[in-house]
């Protein structure tokens, strides 16, 4: 059993899995959470988008949320007893990100905002299909490619924003050229094929039986692939727009 998101690793359950049957995780309570935790997501972001066309500063959200959801899910993903209390803020801080960076994209393409959600919940609605009707089927050389390939992007997101603090770019990740979108449709299928691996991480997770709890920190995760998502269709979206404009 393995996840591509970094949250959801291989050995995420096997402390935790024991013989109950009975407050035990499940995947109808893990759905619930998640909507709970996507609830706190659109609240946020409907918070700080309304800061901006209100002419107010949306920086601070920009910075409180990326770095703060980034310390709150790290926490979270080595302390997974913590997701009650920690998911939900994780979901707030995303949440006043996603709405701040959503805004400045509509500010320069009016409607991308509502075309990225449509597509995003598109797409996690399909694949959801597809892995019930087991028309995915997830397999260990599946998981190992979306591993190795998250694994990449990962790695090559890190070295652009190291790089850029010496005004070096690296090519095509920014480009709204026809080989900036193709990078950017590799990786929205990329982000796109980690939900497959998440609805599998968490049926195992619930099939063997895991604490309550888990079903917070399985929605955290789920939360965090989604999230990526759609700020990578996001990404594609304004590259799209910029390249019609040019």
């Amino acid at each position: 059993m393995r996840s591509g998101n970094p949250s959801l690793r291989p050995n995420t359950f096997d402390n935790y899995s024991n013989l109950e049957t009975e407050n035990v995780m499940t995947i109808q309570g893990t759905v619930n959470k998640t909507f709970i935790l996507l609830a706190f997501v659109l609240a946020a972001a409907a918070y700080s988008w309304y800061q901006y066309f209100t002419n107010q500063q949306v920086t601070p959200y920009i910075m409180i949320g990326a770095f703060g959801g980034l310390i709150v899910g790290l926490i979270v993903t080595f302390w997974k007893r913590s997701a009650p209390v920690l998911a939900p803020v994780y979901a707030i801080l995303e949440g006043l990100f996603v709405g701040a960076i959503s805004a400045l994209f509509e500010s320069s393409y009016s409607g991308i905002t509502l075309m990225a959600i449509v597509l995003t919940f598109s797409v996690l609605l399909s694949l959801l299909l597809a892995y019930k009707s087991r028309l995915i089927k997830v397999t260990q050389n599946f998981r190992l490619g979306i591993i190795a390939a998250t694994g990449g992007i990962f790695l090559t997101y890190l070295l652009s924003l190291i790089l850029s603090f010496f005004g070096i770019q690296i090519p095509f990740i920014h480009d709204s050229g026809p080989i900036g979108i193709i990078v950017s449709i590799v990786i929205v299928i990329i982000a796109a094929l980690n939900l497959v691996l998440d609805f599998d991480f968490i049926e195992n997770g619930s099939r063997m039986n895991c604490p309550k709890f888990m079903e917070w920190y399985g929605a955290f995760g789920l939360m965090v692939t989604l999230i990526w998502l759609y700020l990578e269709i996001l990404r594609l979206l304004a590259k799209i727009f910029a390249s019609r404009n040019n």
